[in-house]
């Protein structure tokens, strides 16, 4: 009952008033990403949702626009020359993320739950064994219990199992006190390199 109404209709409820409140902040980011360089606002790429289903998330572009063009996940290092002045500050403040609530309008996402993975990285979803398959039995979240317990850390060896634990775990009321912890973390700024 909680997975299958309260949560999506919950999610969906939030993000729309999350859209309309925010609806300032993305035209002034859009007008900053425009005036900063050159291509698209949002940079769109393939992930794996719910039960392996292939779905493009949103993002600013925080990259220059031949680069968030390719297909794939390229490494973002310290410095890297690729992202944009404007770029750096929406990956530093997680703003970069915020589109990500239209995933959640459409039901391809959640507020919470795990982050969905590039299609072929680490690997195709055929290729996770049964068990590491449980993490895809819910929506993917624009946060969840990897992001609040070690964030800085991208290691899907250490993330598959929590992503697991959190599946056995999920709940309204456990959904909710990961929802008020993400924002302890939604704005930190450390090790924003590595984050997917």
């Amino acid at each position: 009952m909680y997975r299958t109404f309260v949560k999506p209709t919950c999610d969906r409820i939030t993000a729309f008033m999350a859209l309309v409140i925010l609806f300032p902040l993305f035209f002034a980011v859009a007008l900053a990403i425009k005036c900063d360089s050159k291509g698209p606002v949002f940079f769109r790429q393939e992930r794996l949702g719910l039960f392996g289903r292939i779905f493009r998330i949103y993002k600013f572009r925080s990259m220059t626009n031949d680069n968030n063009t390719r297909v794939g996940s390229v490494k973002v290092f310290e410095d890297d020359p690729r992202i944009t002045r404007t770029g750096k500050f929406l990956r530093k403040t997680s703003i970069d993320e915020l589109p990500q609530l239209i995933n959640i309008l459409k039901g391809e996402m959640s507020f919470i739950g795990p982050r969905p993975p590039v299609p072929y990285f680490p690997k195709n979803y055929h290729e996770y064994s049964d068990v590491e398959k449980i993490r895809f039995t819910v929506k993917p979240g624009l946060s969840g219990l990897v992001q609040v317990r070690h964030r800085e850390i991208n290691d899907w060896n250490i993330n598959i199992p929590v992503d697991i634990e959190y599946v056995g775990k999920c709940s309204f009321f456990f959904d909710l006190k990961l929802f008020l912890a993400s924002f302890l973390v939604f704005f930190r700024t450390d090790n924003i390199y590595s984050r997917r």
